[in-house]
């Protein structure tokens, strides 16, 4: 499939897979051992770069402008190493860092928020806007959690986890839109 300026690149033999639904805006770079599933976007100047490890990224999943996703290997004593594993319809705020870490089907990761090798952030739970959640840390379940290092703050009721879904159709959505804006545009 044509994607207009999203620049591929393959590295010790892996080479990025996306599905043809997947929405990629002009200005992502993706590299090395990266999967993207069905109506999942990445959004303008991305970077994945999964050169040492690898990044799966689930269906109808978001990442957001600007941000960046990475991975670590495998080390003496963690044979599996830190590979960086989003879920199925998870929201990735603009400006995130992700890095080796696993977010779980629904999770939402808010604007600017890091997040470190060997954490996990669950179903349905939140990481608020500024956080950052440490190596090893695991959010349950519905928590939110903020502040430098994060901590949980609460639990997630029903309108919140609602809003959350509602972010995940708006972004298959819009990918779309932009996605034939942009073939418009080249045409």
């Amino acid at each position: 499939m044509d994607r207009p300026g999203v620049r591929l690149i393959s590295i010790h033999g892996k080479t990025p897979r996306i599905d043809d639904s997947a929405f990629i805006a002009p200005g992502v770079t993706i590299i090395g051992d990266v999967t993207i599933g069905p109506d999942s976007s990445v959004w303008y100047n991305c970077v994945l770069r999964a050169d040492v490890s690898r990044i799966v990224i689930g269906a109808r999943t978001n990442i957001q402008d600007g941000s960046v996703l990475h991975c670590d290997p495998e080390r003496p004593g963690d044979p599996d190493g830190s590979p960086l594993i989003i879920g199925d319809d998870v929201l990735v705020g603009h400006m995130v860092m992700l890095h080796g870490c696993r977010i779980e089907d629904r999770g939402f990761v808010g604007l600017g928020a890091i997040a470190m090798n060997k954490a996990v952030i669950a179903s349905d739970a939140m990481l608020a806007a500024g956080a950052m959640l440490t190596e090893g840390k695991v959010m349950a379940p519905r928590e939110l959690w903020g502040g430098r290092p994060a901590r949980k703050m609460r639990d997630l009721d029903d309108m919140a986890i609602a809003g959350m879904r509602m972010g995940v159709a708006h972004y298959v959505e819009n990918g779309r839109a932009h996605a034939a804006a942009i073939l418009a545009d080249v045409a």
